[in-house]
């Protein structure tokens, strides 16, 4: 008699999670979130700056009401053809690179000192960096006053001269203001580059025999070529930019010799109400701000690849 045998027990097979879905999680998504700063930025840099290269070529005298009209090219002419303007341009390479350099120095010689362990030194670096976190127009007020005084100020009571030192030397004294300012920034930059340095690299240099100044031309300059690319480009685009000493020291006199860019450019359109050429001067100097920064850019990503590879 045959037997009908029971069927086979199934297991069920366990549910498979579903997948997620792909494409769901686009760049432009992830982007988003940003568009309400963008749109800001735009709103604030970008918009204003058409506006200037509009102007710039429009003959535009606020004194002169009716005047406005197309020129072309015609301020961009006469501001190369404009002798103050070259000689603001002139003041403003000498101040910026004068003021990076002994900013840059300074600054790497109190990174070195603060990099030693010694009693107070966490004091010491708070007093340092002080100067950096005053505000440019107490800080240009504070040298005016009380070291540039001819009758009571600092340098008067050390040298005992009555040397009016913002009238014979007035850019002289705007730089000493710029790097009293800008050390501190340049430090901090370097003092980084210090303290990231491989201690081991530094006790086999110590063990060959190497000593403190060949370990610091062999081992810790090259380390810190990128920190000194950074202090010197960033240093450079915003000390180009300074206009608080020197409206509040000299005023850009006497007559033009402390005069840079940005300063004239304030006094031909808030003083002589020069809309277009004013603009176009304000043009020129974002253009070769831009150009400066690009090859500076270059050359520092360029020295990242470099020491990334030879990694």
């Amino acid at each position: 008699m045959a037997t009908i045998s029971a069927p086979a027990r199934t297991e069920s097979a366990p549910a498979k999670k579903a997948a997620p879905k792909r494409g769901t999680d686009t760049p432009f998504k992830r982007r988003l979130p940003l568009l309400p700063a963008l749109l800001f930025v735009v709103a604030v840099t970008q918009l204003p700056f058409v506006l200037t290269v509009f102007y710039s070529f429009q003959s535009w005298n606020l004194v002169r009401p009716g005047s406005r009209h197309f020129v072309g090219l015609r301020n961009y002419i006469d501001v190369f053809a404009d002798s103050t303007f070259l000689g603001a341009l002139l003041n403003t390479v000498v101040l910026t690179v004068v003021c990076v350099f002994f900013s840059l120095l300074l600054g790497l010689g109190l990174a070195i000192l603060l990099d030693r362990k010694f009693l107070g030194r966490g004091v010491v670096r708070t007093l340092l960096i002080t100067p950096f976190l005053i505000l440019p127009a107490a800080g240009a007020l504070l040298w005016k006053t009380t070291m540039f005084d001819p009758t009571y100020g600092l340098l008067h009571f050390v040298f005992g001269t009555d040397v009016d030192w913002l009238s014979e030397f007035p850019l002289a004294a705007v730089m000493a203001q710029v790097v009293w300012q800008w050390t501190p920034f340049m430090m901090l930059l370097i003092l980084a580059g210090l303290q990231s340095q491989p201690k081991d690299v530094l006790e086999a240099a110590s063990v060959d025999g190497a000593g403190r100044w060949r370990t610091f031309t062999a081992i810790t300059l090259p380390h810190l070529s990128r920190f000194l690319q950074l202090a010197t480009l960033l240093g450079a685009i915003y000390i180009v930019n300074s206009f608080d000493a020197i409206f509040l020291m000299t005023q850009g006199g006497p007559g033009t010799a402390s005069t840079n860019l940005p300063f004239y450019i304030y006094q031909r359109a808030f003083q002589g109400f020069d809309i277009g050429q004013s603009s176009a001067m304000g043009v020129i100097v974002v253009i070769l701000t831009m150009i400066v920064a690009t090859f500076a850019l270059r050359l520092m990503f360029r020295t990242f690849s470099l020491q990334g590879g030879a990694k």
